[in-house]
């Protein structure tokens, strides 16, 4: 089970792999750094995963990862991996990092956030996710 939960989180935060490409097309701004971008993506999209809007989530992501995740599989993913969480408690930024390379990834544009997240049936704990700004 455990292994399941690591390989299908690593799709989650895949959600580094998410529709920055909106915001950061959009919303490109002198004002606004690439960090400032994911964060607020993450969030939007997180509360779609959060509220168990699973399949809208995926809308939401990169084409990279829609590539490597087909719509169909992905509410089910997720309901094996988030839903015996619980209802999230509480969770805070630690930090948001821009990089121009990530494990695994085609080079390109991402900030990697970092999170300290609580649910109802887990101890507190920290993931990374990323976001792909490009």
């Amino acid at each position: 089970m455990r292994t399941v939960w690591s390989s299908t989180f690593k799709m989650v935060a895949a959600f580094s792999l998410l529709m920055l490409r909106r915001a950061t097309c959009a919303q490109a701004t002198a004002q606004q750094k690439p960090e400032q971008l994911a964060q607020q993506s993450s969030e939007s999209w997180l509360a779609l995963v959060d509220s168990g809007k699973y399949a809208e989530s995926w809308q939401e992501c990169a084409q990279i990862f829609q590539a490597a995740v087909t719509k169909e599989q992905w509410p089910s993913a997720l309901r094996a991996t988030r839903d015996p969480l619980g209802k999230l408690l509480s969770r805070k930024l630690k930090g948001a990092t821009y990089t121009k390379t990530l494990p695994g990834a085609p080079d390109g544009e991402y900030v990697v956030i970092s999170v300290r997240k609580q649910f109802r049936t887990q101890a507190s704990g920290s993931r990374d996710g990323y976001a792909h700004a490009g």
